[in-house]
């Protein structure tokens, strides 16, 4: 393709990727009120860590157990409207990654195309890990934060302030497991080696306590040690492969003979035929000699 033909491609499939994530924002923000068969709507799953508190540190309005307050006319609206296109973003998540997949796909090589897939798939895959833990730890943040004043408080939270702190610590989580990937990534292609990750393994695993320390939108210590623990147990694994591979691609070196050559020993490879040499050509006739009438 030409570049205006690249450039109408990546529109075409831009346009694609954001029609698909709109019809999902479009079915979060009804599914946002609306509970399907045993699935739980979209908003009690957001107000249920919330909930999970005790009732003598919340604050209840009407008679109802537990809700947020909504301190700006359309501030439920523009809620609701942001949840609903965060849960349409993870809903067509397969639909946007197909588009921009089939943009780059035509420009790889098969096996780049494999390489690459199967990292997208671990990414999606770790980054959903890191959500769910994010989720999961979210309540006995919230206990923890609320429990700080001794008793002197009662917890009402506005609406606008808790759905950002939820959803910053979800998105934190998320692509802070993408951590181990990008060390894996780096050991494939050479620029990582284990002896190194090997050799900074305690100054690595210090600084991801110091990263979730700052990262962590709350700086409470269960989040924080979640998020760093979680972070140290994938940085092992990362390790561990790495180790693997590079055991495996040393052994194969070792196989080929490539090791056992000192440096001033010839490669093993015999000489390259120049491709003039190999290719037949026909022959030539000579040219006619021709005599002038002096000769």
């Amino acid at each position: 393709m030409s570049l205006i033909e690249h450039l109408y491609e990546l529109r075409y499939r831009l346009g694609l990727a954001a029609l698909a994530i709109l019809l999902g924002a479009i079915v979060g923000f009804i599914w946002f009120g609306v509970t399907i068969g045993p699935i739980p709507s979209l908003g009690k799953i957001m107000t249920d860590p919330y909930c999970r508190l005790p009732p003598t540190t919340r604050v209840s309005f009407d008679g109802k157990p537990c809700g947020l307050l909504q301190t700006q006319p359309f501030e439920a609206f523009s809620i609701r409207l942001k949840i609903g296109i965060a849960a349409g973003i993870v809903l067509t998540s397969p639909a946007w990654l197909y588009q921009i997949w089939a943009f780059i796909t035509p420009g790889l090589y098969r096996k780049e195309r494999k390489f690459a897939l199967t990292f997208v798939s671990c990414a999606v895959v770790l980054f959903t890990m890191g959500a769910v833990m994010a989720y999961i730890v979210f309540p006995t943040a919230l206990k923890v934060l609320s429990s700080v004043g001794g008793g002197q408080f009662v917890t009402a939270f506005a609406a606008t302030s808790y759905v950002s702190f939820m959803l910053n610590l979800l998105a934190i989580f998320g692509a802070s497991f993408e951590l181990p990937l990008l060390v894996v990534m780096l050991n494939m292609i050479g620029v990582l080696k284990y002896q190194k990750l090997k050799h900074w393994r305690r100054g690595m695993i210090f600084g991801l306590f110091v990263f979730a320390a700052f990262a962590t939108p709350g700086q409470d210590p269960v989040s924080m040690i979640a998020l760093a623990g979680g972070l140290t147990l994938l940085l092992e694994l990362a390790i561990q492969i790495s180790r693997v591979h590079d055991r495996r691609k040393d052994q194969q070196r070792v196989d080929e003979g490539w090791d056992g050559l000192s440096d001033d020993e010839p490669s093993p490879l015999g000489p390259v035929d120049r491709i003039e040499d190999t290719v037949p050509t026909e022959p030539v006739a000579p040219e006619p000699i021709s005599y002038d009438d002096a000769t």
